[in-house]
């Protein structure tokens, strides 16, 4: 914001609102268009005007016209809103072409059955793209992604996703995993309560699925009884396989072990397992062109079907 008696110094943000309202004619309008409160709006817009010493709208009735000094504004606004758009674009194709690094949070049922396979594909045809990639529980993953700490996050559907941005990858079932021979195998569907009673075989502590099933089981006043915590998916599936306890994974990461008849999968009678994965960002007009290339590539692979 610019002060009297000094160079005036605009906050991008303000030039951003000044030109929204500008063009609906509507301090109200341009404050939506611009994502900003109409209390905040309006007093930047009067921020703008003490610093100049001029007004720069003329309040009506049915909303509000631009003075002179609005106009002129108005026109250098939008020539320097043009300017760091160029600039922007200069230097994002300038990062693709040093190496762009994209910074991906997943969850452990995405982890196990999907990016792994994405990410690697994806990276095959560019060989100057980094990605740096961390587990994370769904709710974790969606605040770092809203305080821009990642660039994009594949999460649940059960997160509160506040105003986040997202695009759909597919069902993420999660179900109950048994022997052929366990005591639930013949069973049709099959509650927490019963899970939690159970000689339970888990993934280790920190594994961001381990956590969140335990903030299921926390108003039940429960814990697993687990008889062993393992690193993977796939050695959970085995010490299941041999008949030391149950287990629940979502259903694409263990299709191998369900096809092949090592394991038998029972629906779990709770809402929260009815899942569906999508990929999370702020606004698809702030992601780097290779965090939005790798964003449709995680959409559009067979791996999201």
């Amino acid at each position: 914001m610019a002060t009297t008696g000094s160079p005036l110094r605009f906050d991008p943000a303000d030039l951003t609102l000044f030109i929204s309202i500008a063009e609906s004619g509507s301090i109200t309008r341009g404050a939506e268009r611009s994502h900003f409160a109409l209390a905040s709006a309006s007093a930047r817009v009067r921020g703008m005007e003490t610093a100049l010493g001029v007004p720069l709208f003329d309040r009506g009735r049915r909303g509000v016209t631009l003075t002179g000094a609005g106009r002129l504004l108005l026109q250098h606004a939008r020539s320097i809103n043009q300017g760091m758009e160029q600039l922007n674009l200069e230097l994002a194709a300038y990062a693709e072409a040093q190496g762009a690094t994209v910074r991906l949070l997943a969850n452990t049922a995405s982890t196990a059955s999907l990016v792994t396979a994405a990410v690697t594909s994806f990276l095959a045809d560019r060989p100057a793209v980094r990605i740096d990639l961390e587990q994370r529980p769904s709710r974790r993953a969606v605040v770092e992604v809203a305080e821009r700490r990642a660039d994009l996050g594949i999460v649940s559907d059960s997160a509160d996703l506040g105003a986040l941005q997202t695009r759909r990858l597919r069902d993420d079932q999660l179900v109950v995993l048994s022997a052929p021979s366990g005591p639930l195998a013949r069973r049709r569907t099959v509650s927490i309560v019963e899970v939690v009673e159970r000689p339970f075989v888990g993934l280790s502590h920190g594994n961001a699925l381990a956590e969140h099933l335990e903030d299921h089981t926390l108003p039940l006043g429960s814990r697993f009884a687990y008889r062993v915590r393992l690193h993977s998916i796939d050695a959970v599936c085995r010490a299941v396989a041999a008949g030391i306890g149950i287990t629940v994974l979502p259903r694409h990461a263990v299709k191998d072990w369900l096809d092949d008849g090592s394991l038998v999968a029972t629906a779990l009678d709770e809402p929260w397992a009815e899942r569906t994965l999508l990929v999370c960002f702020v606004a698809e007009a702030e992601l780097s062109p290779t965090a939005r290339a790798l964003c449709d590539h995680l959409v559009a692979g067979s791996w999201g079907a």
